[in-house]
């Protein structure tokens, strides 16, 4: 009996132990560190969209709209008042990781006050012309840039030391070109950047291929080269990459999330599982082609690691290209 007693309470106390290291989030959140409309919106609809459609959640995900420094009021808020809330995800991109790399987002924080938990796609830089540019390749341009650098104008959203700005900078290098004499103008985004081109104000336009989707279509510009270790799929899989062409100009565009540095492990080990099961999830693999995005399938301790490691390489990058020292 006593024996029985014994194991009864052991049993109990287990499934307590259980009980009381069990996550669910209450009110699972996605912040978006920007205005509604752009890549942090998006990078949060797939995540409320893509969980919520294929069931993943226990209740519906609110998306929360913090703008700001392109992620830096968003980091500065959850490192100071939910370090450890554990139902809060927030939406990053490969630019954000740039302005963390050159101390943007505060002299006193860095990639490690963050727990780096999970991607949502990746995107890839894109070399941009009008189309009815007289380059039809991405030798081509190279050339015309080496004969008259001076008289090539690049612009993009973002001013210097930015994400767009730095695939401006890695297309002069790949073209021997100082990216410190590169003509350079900034707009506020994208849609200002391609008005400009199509005005003729700039030549060559560093931009994305997720916001090609759909513009090519239209016939107003082409894609020289796409910055991707390899030829992507599906409308785009004619595009040659800059490699392809014999130029070291690659430039992903991850977008993923990050919980608050004090959260739980059984939070943390949470997300995880559920960004490991939606890449299993047509449904949701579905939401992130809708959305322009390449799957990605990165989640926990991996994505931490490697989200750290791009952040070194930006900063190294940055050092080289006299942004910071």
């Amino acid at each position: 009996m006593k024996h029985t007693t014994r194991t009864l309470l052991v049993a109990l106390g287990l499934a307590s132990s259980l009980s009381a290291f069990a996550f669910d989030p209450d009110k699972p959140e996605c912040i978006a560190p920007a205005k509604p409309g752009g890549g942090f919106d998006l990078t949060c609809r797939i995540a409320s969209n893509g969980f919520g459609d294929a069931g993943l959640l226990p209740s519906p995900m609110a998306v929360t709209f913090m703008p700001g420094g392109v992620g830096a009021v968003a980091y500065n808020h959850i490192n100071s008042n939910r370090r450890d809330d554990g139902d809060a995800l927030v939406a990053f991109s490969s630019g954000s990781l740039l302005n963390l790399a050159q101390g943007k987002w505060g002299k006193q924080l860095d990639e490690n006050d963050a727990r780096w938990v999970g991607a949502a796609g990746v995107d890839y830089g894109a070399v941009i012309v009008k189309s009815d540019a007289p380059w039809n390749t991405l030798g081509e341009l190279v050339e015309a840039i080496k004969a008259d650098p001076s008289g090539f104008v690049l612009g993009a959203g973002g001013g210097v030391g930015s994400q767009d700005w730095m695939k401006a900078a890695i297309l002069m290098k790949s073209a021997g070109v100082d990216p410190k004499k590169m003509r350079y103008v900034a707009y506020e985004g994208g849609g200002e950047a391609i008005a400009a081109l199509m005005g003729g104000h700039i030549k060559v336009y560093p931009g994305d291929m997720g916001e090609m989707k759909g513009q090519l279509e239209a016939g107003r510009m082409k894609v020289l080269a796409v910055m991707s270790d390899e030829r992507l799929e599906g409308e785009f899989k004619d595009i040659p990459t800059a490699a392809e062409q014999g130029f070291d100009a690659e430039w992903a565009i991850l977008r993923g999330y990050y919980l608050g540095p004090d959260v739980s492990d059984e939070a943390y080990a949470y997300w995880t599982d559920t960004f490991n099961k939606a890449y299993e999830n047509p449904i949701f693999l579905k939401t992130v082609e809708d959305k322009g995005l390449v799957p990605y399938k990165s989640a926990g301790e991996a994505f931490d690691a490697d989200v750290k490691k791009r952040v070194n390489l930006m900063r190294e990058l940055a050092k080289e290209a006299g942004l910071i020292k």
